[in-house]
C-alpha cells in the first residue's frame, strides 16, 4: 500500500567543500543556476555507525548499508540559487536519533539548480529512474519494499511519487512536503495550510517572505524527531470547522486516536486504510516557534443576558508560579443566547499543569457605541490534550466589554457534563 503524508516544506545538509575526508552535498553558485546544470545524482549514506560522515554509494557499492534495516531517502527539490538546503543535516541527525536505520541523502543539485523551475521539474522522472534502479538492487540483496521510506521536499515529493508509482503503490511510506491538494492517506494542513505563524506577512521580510511558509513544513516534521511535544492533528472537512471545535472527537477517551504529525504519523492506524482515493484531511494550529505544539481546551459558556450578544472571547491562564498563556478566540464572532451553551475551542502555546487564575475579556469588536456586558451563568474549562485533568468552573460572572476580569476557578462537580 502506498502511504503518503502531506505537509508543506524543504530540507538540507551542508559540509565544507574543503573537507577531504567526508563527501559533501554539491554546492553550486547562482551563475550555475543561470547557465543551467546537467543532471547528476549522488547518493550519500549515513548510519549510526558514522552519523556525521557520509559514504557515497551506488548499485555496486553499498558501503555500510544494512539491507535488513529501514532505508530512508531524503530528496530535496528545486534549487534556484545552487546552495545546499539548510535543513538536511538536522534531518539526518534526527532520523538516526529516533531509529537505527540507513539514511540516504539524494543529492541531485546538479539538475535541480536552475532559475527555470520547469527545467528542474523535467528531470524528476530521470531521478526517479535512478532511484528505482538502486532500490531494485537493494531488493535483490534481501531488502523489503515495506522498509523503504521516502521523504520528499518540493520537487523531491514528486520524485518520491514517481518511485512509488514504479512499484505500483507497494512502497513502504512516502512523506511529501510541498503540495497543497489532498493526495495521501493522511494530508496534514498546519494553520489551514496557508500563511504560517512566525513568517513575514509582507515583501519587506526579504527572501523569508517567499520561502518561510514553504519551509515551515520541514521544520514541523523535524520537531517530531527531537522536541518533547507531540503535534496532534484533527481529521476535519475544513479548517473553519476545526477552529469551531467541530472535529475533536478523536481526542475523547475511548474514541479513535488522533493522527500525529511527522515521523510518527504512520502510528495513526485508524486512518491508514486502503481508501480509493484516500481522503483523510487533518488540521491543526502551531505556535510561532519550535517546539510548535498547541494545547487545546474547550471553554464552555452559558449566559443569561436577555438579549443576544455577539462577540469574541480572550482567555488567559496563569499558574501559581506566574507563568501565563493566552488564547484569543477571534476567528469568527460567537453568538451568546440566554441559557444556551457555547463551546469555544481555545489554543494555548504553553501547557499549565495546574491553573491558579483565569481571566476573560469579551469584545464585540466595536470601537464606538455602548459598552456591553456579558452575564455568564457558568464558565467551564476542560482540557482536550489532557482529558484526565479536573475541569475548572466559575459561576455568576459579569464581563464588561473590553475589560479583563480575572478570578480563581473551582473544580466542577464530577457529575456535571
Amino acid at each position: 500500500m502506498l502511504r503518503l503524508y502531506f505537509f508543506i516544506s524543504l530540507m538540507c545538509f551542508v559540509r565544507s567543500d574543503t573537507d577531504e575526508t567526508c563527501p559533501s552535498f554539491t554546492r553550486l553558485s547562482f551563475h550555475s543556476a543561470v547557465v543551467g546544470t546537467g543532471l547528476r545524482v549522488k547518493l550519500m549514506l549515513y548510519t549510526r555507525r558514522d552519523p556525521t560522515c557520509a559514504q557515497v554509494i551506488n548499485s555496486t557499492t553499498l558501503g555500510n548499508l544494512n539491507v535488513t534495516k529501514k532505508t530512508t531517502f531524503i530528496i530535496h527539490g528545486f534549487r534556484p540559487t545552487g546552495s545546499p538546503p539548510v535543513w538536511i543535516g538536522d534531518l539526518v541527525e534526527g532520523l538516526l536519533f529516533v531509529e537505527d536505520m540507513n539514511v540516504i541523502v539524494v543529492d541531485w543539485n546538479r539538475g535541480a539548480t536552475t532559475i527555470l523551475y520547469n527545467h528542474a521539474a523535467d528531470k524528476c522522472r530521470k531521478v526517479a529512474t535512478v532511484l528505482k534502479k538502486f532500490i531494485d538492487h537493494l531488493l535483490a540483496k534481501g531488502a523489503s519494499l515495506d522498509d523503504i521510506y521516502m521523504i520528499g521536499v518540493s520537487l523531491g515529493a514528486h520524485i518520491s511519487g514517481f518511485v512509488g508509482e514504479a512499484y505500483n503503490g507497494k512502497l513502504g511510506r512516502i512523506t511529501a512536503l510541498g503540495y497543497k491538494e489532498p493526495l495521501g492517506n493522511i494530508d496534514f494542513y498546519p494553520n489551514g495550510g496557508l500563511d504560517q505563524p512566525g513568517c513575514p506577512k509582507t515583501i519587506f521580510g526579504g527572501m523569508q517572505y517567499f520561502k518561510c511558509d514553504h519551509q515551515k513544513s520541514v521544520f514541523l516534521y523535524l520537531s517530531s524527531l527531537r522536541e518533547n511535544c507531540t503535534v496532534t492533528a484533527y481529521p476535519c472537512n475544513s479548517y473553519r470547522d476545526y477552529r469551531n471545535g467541530k472535529c475533536v472527537s478523536c481526542g475523547i477517551p475511548q474514541k479513535e486516536s488522533c493522527p500525529l504529525l511527522g515521523y510518527y504519523a504512520d502510528n495513526s492506524k485508524d486512518y491508514l486504510t486502503e481508501k480509493d482515493p484516500p481522503m483523510t484531511k487533518a488540521y491543526f494550529d502551531t505556535a510561532d516557534e519550535k517546539p510548535f505544539c498547541i494545547y487545546h481546551y474547550f471553554v464552555d459558556i452559558i449566559t443569561w443576558n436577555k438579549n443576544v450578544r455577539r462577540g469574541t472571547i480572550t482567555i488567559k491562564l496563569k499558574d501559581k508560579a506566574g507563568t501565563t498563556t493566552e488564547s484569543k478566540i477571534d476567528h469568527e464572532p460567537a453568538t451568546f443566547q440566554k441559557y444556551h451553551q457555547v463551546s469555544l475551542l481555545a489554543r494555548f502555546s504553553q501547557d499549565l499543569d495546574k491553573v491558579a487564575t483565569i481571566s476573560l475579556v469579551f469584545s464585540t469588536g466595536s470601537v464606538v457605541g455602548p459598552r456591553y456586558k456579558l452575564r455568564i451563568l457558568r464558565m467551564k474549562l476542560r482540557s482536550l490534550t489532557h482529558p484526565e485533568r479536573p475541569q475548572l468552573c466559575r459561576y455568576d460572572l459579569v464581563l464588561m466589554e473590553n475589560t479583563e476580569t480575572d478570578f480563581q476557578p473551582i473544580f466542577c462537580p464530577k457529575l456535571q457534563l
